[in-house]
């Protein structure tokens, strides 16, 4: 058995069936939890540390080579990850700051773990945000800063740029998640009115050694688009943020507009490229996604006598239709 448990499975459990679905569904979200992800992703052996992301890329970090080791996090489930990393680590953790919307269980973590708020941003987010660049901004050559990013955290950690509010960001926020426009395009909004996203937070660590890991909630894995980006070089401009405003008749507040029209203008530096100085000891990888929870399912199904077939993992859209359409491209037989 696994280890979720469903407060109404006896209701739903009415037939084998339905207990075979619910265990499916349940090894599906154990196998993408945190702790879970690190325990497959995640070895240190001695001084080295190394790391698998889910597309086979790998790495070999040398902690001996550091002075210190600091961790940053932003996302519903960082706090839960930057923990799981921490265990293995041990004593070689030297602080750090990790925003989430639960902070309650943060007590013997060798890092602050701050509160933010899902999916509308607030005060607090932002305040938790300076103390996530105040340890950023205090890294230096020598020192390797492990980023902890998972779903939401575009939203608990705001950061607005200069002349942008909170409340600024917030009203920004709720026009974005009511327009219908994709997540690369919210967030091509969302970098260019922050101080942190696209690049930006990497920009501020620099020259320190940034290795970020990410469980990705976006499809394709875009380590530019997961959390904002905080780490990851940013190709969209402040003309596809504009864009994006104009295609979906955003209502967005003044100041916002004057940014991103100067921005456009050549009056703002541009969020960090692949090529920006930012990236040169910066690296990221997705140890965890949507995937990752479909072949648990699947593995499940199979221990149960079932032959199962993964149809995608790259599903996005409104769930009625694409459902219907997912439901008709199922291959007969």
């Amino acid at each position: 058995m696994t280890d979720s448990r469903f407060a109404d499975r006896a209701t739903i459990e009415r037939t084998p069936a339905h207990a075979t679905a619910l265990d499916c569904l349940a090894a599906g979200i154990d196998a993408a939890l945190p702790a879970s992800v690190v325990d497959d992703a995640v070895a240190v052996e001695g001084d080295r540390l190394s790391i698998a992301a889910v597309d086979g890329t790998t790495t070999s970090v040398d902690l001996g080579a550091y002075d210190r080791v600091v961790f940053l996090g932003a996302g519903k489930a960082a706090d839960g990850l930057a923990s799981a990393l921490a265990k293995r680590l041990g004593e070689r953790v030297d602080g750090g700051a990790v925003v989430t919307t639960d902070p309650a269980d943060a007590a013997g973590e060798p890092f602050a773990v701050l509160p933010g708020d899902h999916p509308r941003p607030t005060a607090r987010g932002a305040e938790s945000a300076t103390r996530v660049r105040e340890v950023a901004e205090a890294a230096g050559e020598q020192d390797l800063v492990l980023v902890a990013l998972t779903g939401g955290g575009s939203a608990v950690l705001t950061a607005p740029a200069e002349g942008i509010s909170v409340a600024g960001v917030r009203g920004l926020t709720d026009e974005l998640l009511a327009s219908g426009a994709a997540i690369e395009e919210m967030n091509a909004v969302r970098k260019h009115c922050s101080a942190v996203k696209g690049g930006r937070l990497a920009r501020i660590a620099a020259p320190a050694t940034v290795v970020t890991l990410a469980v990705s909630d976006v499809v394709g894995d875009d380590v530019g688009v997961i959390a904002s980006g905080p780490t990851a070089p940013d190709p969209s401009t402040y003309d596809d943020a504009l864009a994006a405003c104009d295609r979906y008749d955003i209502n967005v507040p003044v100041a916002v507009r004057d940014r991103l029209r100067a921005g456009a203008a050549g009056e703002r530096p541009e969020t960090p490229t692949a090529d920006d100085p930012a990236f040169d000891r910066a690296r990221t990888f997705v140890v965890g996604n949507g995937r990752t929870a479909l072949d648990a399912a699947a593995d499940a199904a199979a221990d149960r006598g079932y032959d199962p077939l993964v149809l995608a993992a790259g599903v996005r859209g409104e769930a009625r239709e694409a459902a219907v359409h997912d439901r008709l491209s199922i291959p007969a037989g």
